[in-house]
């Protein structure tokens, strides 16, 4: 459930081409969502098509790349959707949980969190 909006930049593959984006910090969605003509304009390329299941029940296919983003003075590589105009920005689970980020709910930012390990040996 998205509780507050996070600015962030989300960059071309290569790293070359960044912009801002505000979007909604959202733990219910699995990726990142943004506006396709912003993906395109940076030259995300799509490189598949995935089945979601939206906040209604219903199901929709998406087209979906990977990309560039920097959050929290780090830069990761995670997957974005190609959102339709209109549909809201979404900072996703997968991009969070890559940057090893936390939500803290009452502060309305992200906070550094340890990344998990639960094997008995390594």
């Amino acid at each position: 459930m998205g509780i507050f909006n996070y600015v962030f930049d989300v960059g071309d593959p290569q790293g070359q081409r960044f912009e801002s984006v505000e979007a909604m910090v959202d733990t219910g969605s699995t990726f990142t969502v943004l506006p396709a003509t912003l993906l395109e304009r940076i030259g995300v390329p799509i490189q598949r098509r995935l089945s979601f299941e939206i906040s209604d029940g219903s199901e929709l296919e998406l087209d979906v790349g990977e990309t560039l983003i920097r959050l929290a003075g780090q830069t990761i590589t995670t997957t974005v959707v190609f959102a339709e105009e209109g549909t809201p920005s979404l900072l996703g689970a997968v991009a969070l949980e890559t940057a090893l980020l936390a939500v803290d709910p009452v502060g309305q930012t992200l906070v550094p969190t340890d990344g998990l390990i639960m094997s008995a040996r390594l």
